[in-house]
């Protein structure tokens, strides 16, 4: 036998076979963005904006214990509908408040029955016969909370630097648009689940029937995203001075149209996605389909809270389930929770097993980046300037936030007559087309809510070869690579 098998480490020339005794150090996270917790960089900048932090339907007669950013929570409703997020131990002894019984106002402790209003003020402490100086010296650690559409969101930062919550076009148009709140619990980090977004190549393989003998039928097709299977022509451009992202993924479908899809994330952890069905592929417009908020449980344990937005524009067909959405579950492919058996993920895997297999913490420094990657490492980019305090606030977003304005947002999905080119041409038409949509969703920005979408639809109205039969013009921007 020959021993001679290349067992000599790998050279930057020719990589090592059968070489993973010189791979079994495994380097630490980067903990710059991927630790939450108070006092890390990225805990404290996640901490500046609104987080939700459970689902309504979860605060029942009982107290809820929560875990958010690696703080140790509990969260409820108290009778007069005001809801409470508290530090989960008692300022008395640390009983733990999950036990605690809900009150007319606040919450008692079941232990000696300390009273805390949602603000944590102490309200009452029966077994002291004066609780006149503790009611001066003791509050319970809590953060401002309230309830919207069915999702409970909390203020974790510094109380002087509180925003207001941020309302975007897409909660309310188009008109008669229903938010489904929805869970998804994944026991990893944060940044692999939200970074996985601007990874849109994945779908046109791990969505494209990635399965093995002995799935049934049903499941396989249960975790393939129809219309995806081609893969994209990309572009990403940063947004909102560097606080956001986007993709930009163009598709030639048949009969000379072509999809352009966009999806926007804005730091440090939200994101919009457009239609979730089929549709989205042959729809003229649509806007967003689903609202994403990726919360670190801890370093290792994440959710996202988000909601699905049912309409007839974004699903014509009813392809969607309201009732299929809720704690930890969603109406969209199978495998986007870790609710089936090892061997079903094995058999048919899906964004849960992709993501939570990449180890508790995706380790960075062990990844070989290609050309498909350009999106995740500039979101990554981007956060890290973010985090280090070197991005200027978005004024589009300050402004209009204040003033109470909802928000625009470029996640979108447009279908456009565009003839078909040879080959090579034809790609770089579908890239200039995709940024010329992008141009047109942000040249909205400067327009009163109320005048966007209107304003989109009659731009894309002019470059939709569709309608006279002359091609789309071409963008006089450069297209991205």
């Amino acid at each position: 036998m020959n021993s001679s098998v290349n067992n000599a480490p790998a050279t930057a020339q020719q990589p090592a076979r059968y070489g993973g005794y010189f791979k079994r150090d495994v380097p630490a996270p980067d903990l710059e963005l991927t630790s939450t917790n108070a006092g890390t960089p990225m805990g404290e900048y996640m901490r500046l904006f609104w987080q939700p932090v459970c689902l309504s339907q979860e605060l029942t007669d009982v107290p809820k214990a929560i875990r958010i950013m690696g703080e140790d929570l509990v969260a409820f409703r108290d009778k007069s509908g005001a809801v409470g997020v508290l530090h989960r131990h008692c300022s008395h002894r640390g009983a733990s408040l999950e036990y605690g019984v809900i009150a007319e106002h606040g919450i008692r402790c079941c232990y000696h029955g300390w009273h805390y209003a949602v603000d944590g003020s102490l309200l009452d402490a029966p077994c002291e016969s004066d609780a006149t100086r503790l009611k001066q010296t003791v509050c319970q650690g809590a953060y401002p909370a309230f309830e919207r559409d069915g999702l409970v969101f909390a203020y974790m930062g510094p109380p002087d630097k509180k925003p207001p919550f941020p309302e975007f076009d897409t909660y309310s148009l188009p008109k008669g648009t229903k938010l489904v709140p929805f869970s998804n619990i994944y026991p990893c980090n944060w940044l692999q689940v939200f970074e996985n977004i601007m990874d849109h190549m994945h779908t046109a393989v791990l969505h494209n029937h990635m399965t093995v003998d002995g799935v049934d039928e049903a499941t396989a097709e249960g975790v393939t995203l129809e219309g995806f299977g081609d893969m994209p022509i990309m572009q990403w451009e940063a947004t909102r001075n560097g606080n956001g992202i986007v993709f930009i993924a163009g598709r030639r479908l048949p009969d000379d149209k072509v999809w352009i899809r966009i999806t926007e994330m804005i730091f440090p952890n939200y994101l919009q996605i457009g239609s979730l069905v089929p549709t989205a592929a042959r729809e003229r417009h649509s806007t967003s389909g689903c609202t994403r908020w990726n919360v670190p449980v801890d370093d290792t344990n994440m959710i996202i809270f988000g909601y699905r937005h049912f309409n007839d524009e974004v699903d014509p067909d009813g392809l969607g389930c309201a009732e299929d959405c809720g704690v930890d579950k969603i109406d969209f492919l199978v495998g986007q929770t870790g609710n089936r058996t090892y061997e079903e993920g094995q058999r048919a895997p899906g964004d849960w097993e992709a993501l939570v297999s990449q180890r508790p913490i995706a380790i960075h420094a062990l990844e070989h980046p290609g050309t498909s990657d350009v999106g995740v490492y500039m979101c990554r980019k981007l956060l890290r300037d973010a985090v280090r305090g070197k991005t200027a606030p978005d004024p589009l977003y300050a402004t209009l936030s204040a003033e109470g304005e909802s928000l625009p947002l470029y996640a979108q999905d447009t279908v456009l007559h565009v003839p078909e080119l040879p080959a090579d041409v034809d790609r770089k038409q579908i890239m200039e087309l995709g940024k010329r949509v992008f141009e047109i969703m942000r040249s909205a920005d400067a327009l009163p809510a109320n005048e966007r979408d209107a304003h989109v639809r009659r731009q894309l109205d002019l470059i939709d070869g569709g309608l006279d039969g002359a091609p789309a013009p071409r963008s006089t921007s450069s297209a991205l690579a």
